[in-house]
């Protein structure tokens, strides 16, 4: 038998059946070829037989198994246009703007701040002069929990882990010579958040800004400092209330802020996996969404404000599905869950930090790799604005050497290997897919247990989202104990030899230094005027007004930090945990 083929010459009839003419064997597609099942039934499994593995099982940091091999059949029924979309477009899996780094690059921000305004500022200048385009203000823990710098409780630690900001008079030097409305400018500030912001406001409107072009971000995430922090002030309830009374203040005063950073970063700090860190996160911005709502304010009125603020780890590929997986989270809840209009407010914008708590003061040179590792991981994920650590932090505060390799890490990234030249440069990796796809699952079965215990407040007061950290914490350190995890270092390839690069030392006098400046303006300054302010606060605070404009009229009057949140003290109380360190 012949037949023609397509010139219509003759050529011999293939006496072999067509392989969709049988049913395939078992592992076998129908086309006759092998399928991923058969090979790791076959040549994966001889192969190991021969020679093994060299570990005894593969999974992330989030226990999700990590297959020997991924193919289509990973992601049987998967549908790129429901799942992935186009850069821009919901659900935004490839990035919340068409053109991602091909249109402008990520804000390169470096968090700084020690000491006393006049060496932040000094800092801040040197990494405006190294090309950095955002800065990021680190408060002392004095500031932090609303403390002044000449308090007791703030002895020994002014300027020791950021800047001591006690008022006016400081945030002025800290931003001398910095022109407020051409940078942005990112506060990593909570309990104090709303003082903070209304400082920054106050100094420029002394420059002659003008307001509404502001554009930076308050952190003002109490609900993570309840959870892995334990840097409040006031109860949950009342601290929510001075949240949504900055959103409804900036909504109309400062639109272009970011009236919160809803931070996964210190939840995974305190040993979170990258699945609990997605959905914990998110579970707080919803509990944040509804508090807003609850208040009265529109959804599409202040949506668009909300911005989040990831950690960026070591696992590289569940790092990259993290954030993919976030973003489309956040859409369908704004969307779905919400009911938000505009497009805008679909958009889960974030900034990336590298993981502190992976940085090791033994070979602390390694921590320069680790941090490139994790960036490009950040930028693969379509971060908007990236910090860097520096290679000495697990030491002291970085010096300005250290800075500026943290800072030159994000521009070889950015402008040298390639990676920002085209969208997300990963979509479609069978393994990047179904990575996403599983962290998601994961996500959403946090998300559905804390509403089953009635939103993330509740969730907190019963201790259910802490104690899960605590026991993935405690598993991680387990897997590095036995090995099962290595940190190259510490508990593999140590070196006898110790390295001891140069580091920052704050000098034990800022704390008396700071105490004196705040005596001289208290005996100069209009003490009638500060009462006032002070008392026309507390009356607000007992009823429901917005906070903001008095706290501004406070700090404008030069009220310390600590005169305005002993005021709040008086009316809301204090919080208190015997856990809080």
């Amino acid at each position: 038998m012949t037949i023609r083929d397509a010139h219509g010459d003759a050529r011999p009839a293939d006496t072999n059946a067509r392989a969709d003419q049988r049913p395939p064997a078992p592992g076998e597609r129908r086309d006759g070829s092998a399928s991923a099942e058969q090979w790791h039934a076959t040549t994966y499994r001889h192969a190991v037989e021969k020679g093994g593995e060299r570990q005894p099982d593969f999974s992330t940091t989030s226990g999700i198994e990590v297959r020997p091999l991924y193919t289509a059949e990973s992601l049987e029924g998967w549908d790129p246009q429901t799942a992935l979309g186009y850069p821009g477009e919901y659900p935004y899996t490839r990035g919340i703007q068409p053109t991602m780094y091909r249109g402008r690059l990520w804000t390169m921000r470096q968090y700084a701040g020690f000491a006393s305004a006049e060496e932040s500022n000094r800092r801040y200048r040197y990494l405006l002069e190294q090309g950095t385009t955002g800065l990021s203000v680190a408060f002392d823990l004095p500031t932090q929990m609303g403390y002044d710098a000449d308090h007791p409780m703030a002895e020994g630690e002014v300027g020791k882990v950021g800047v001591s900001i006690s008022s006016l008079e400081d945030m002025r030097t800290l931003f001398a010579g910095i022109p407020l409305e051409r940078i942005t400018t990112s506060m990593t500030i909570n309990a104090t958040a709303a003082i903070l912001l209304a400082l920054y406001i106050a100094v420029a409107k002394e420059q002659g800004a003008d307001v509404k072009k502001l554009s930076g971000t308050v952190q003002n995430d109490i609900l993570k400092e309840y959870i892995a922090r334990g840097t409040y002030i006031y109860p949950p309830r009342p601290s929510m209330r001075i949240i949504t009374d900055l959103f409804r203040y900036c909504a109309a005063e400062v639109p272009r802020w970011n009236t919160i950073s809803i931070s996964g970063y210190h939840i995974r700090e305190a040993g979170s996996t990258a699945a609990q860190e997605i959905g914990f996160t998110l579970a707080n911005g919803i509990a944040y969404v509804r508090a807003a709502l609850d208040a009265g304010l529109d959804v599409d009125r202040f949506a668009g404000q909300l911005s989040f603020f990831f950690n960026g780890h070591n696992t590289f590929f569940e790092e990259v599905a993290k954030y993919r997986a976030a973003r489309r989270m956040w859409a369908k809840i704004m969307r779905e869950r919400f009911g938000a209009k505009d497009e805008r407010s679909w958009l889960l914008r974030f900034h990336t930090q590298t993981a502190g708590s992976t940085l090791t003061a033994q070979q602390p040179y390694n921590n320069i790799v680790r941090t490139a590792y994790q960036a490009m991981a950040a930028a693969l994920g379509g971060t908007q604005s990236l910090h860097t650590n520096s290679f000495d932090e697990a030491l002291s505060l970085p010096t300005e050497e250290a800075v500026r390799v943290a800072l030159r890490t994000q521009q070889i990234l950015a402008y040298e290997t390639g990676v920002a030249d085209t969208i997300d440069p990963l979509a479609g990796s069978y393994f990047v897919e179904s990575l996403t796809d599983e962290l998601e699952r994961c996500a959403w079965d946090y998300i559905a247990r804390i509403d089953e215990l009635g939103g993330s407040v509740r969730a907190i007061e019963q201790g259910y989202i802490q104690r899960e950290i605590e026991e993935a914490a405690y598993e991680y350190q387990r897997a590095l104990d036995e090995r099962r995890r290595i940190v190259v270092g510490v508990n593999r390839f140590e070196s006898q030899e110790e390295v001891h690069p140069p580091i920052l030392r704050v000098d034990p006098e800022v704390g008396r230094r700071q105490a004196a400046k705040l005596a001289e303006l208290r005996a100069r300054r209009d003490n009638a005027a500060v009462a006032a302010a002070l008392a026309s606060l507390e009356d607000a605070a007992r009823g429901t007004e917005n906070l903001l404009p008095r706290i501004l009229t406070a700090v404008e009057s030069l009220a310390t930090l600590g005169e305005i949140s002993d005021t709040l003290r008086r009316v809301f109380g204090e919080q208190h945990d015997e856990r809080r360190m």
